[in-house]
């Protein structure tokens, strides 16, 4: 079961980059599909199914967030990669800003999998 729960989670994972990348670049294209509904309304319901699928693993394994290092730097750096995602969807600053927002998430999200891979949080101390 944990294996089932696992690739689910990765491939959650893997569709919320996608949707992001997709979305922002939507967004800086003004594309009329932005306004639909099933468009702002998919990526909340693949993410909440990505943290449940984390939740889940956590209690399998038994390691916690604030209470294992390697949990708590995936949680920072999620709460990090929401608000530097926001930044880039919602259009917020100048079109550099957007861009060095977008850059930052999608490097904050590969820390997040480089994490999830090592359960290691500092990747400079290998």
């Amino acid at each position: 079961m944990y294996m089932i729960i696992k690739h689910f989670h990765m491939t959650l994972a893997a569709l919320s980059i996608t949707g992001f990348i997709a979305r922002a670049v939507l967004t800086w294209m003004k594309h009329p599909v932005m306004h639909r509904k099933w468009v702002r309304v998919a990526p909340h319901i693949n993410d909440t199914l990505l943290l449940i699928a984390a939740l889940v693993l956590a209690f399998m394994i038994q390691q916690y967030p604030f209470v294992h290092g390697w949990l708590t730097a995936k949680v920072v750096a999620l709460v990090v990669y929401i608000g530097l995602g926001t930044l880039v969807i919602k259009q917020r600053g100048p079109a550099w800003f957007q861009g060095l927002a977008f850059v930052l998430a999608v490097m904050t999200f590969g820390y997040i999998g480089w994490v999830a891979f090592s359960h290691w949080p500092w990747p400079w101390q290998l």
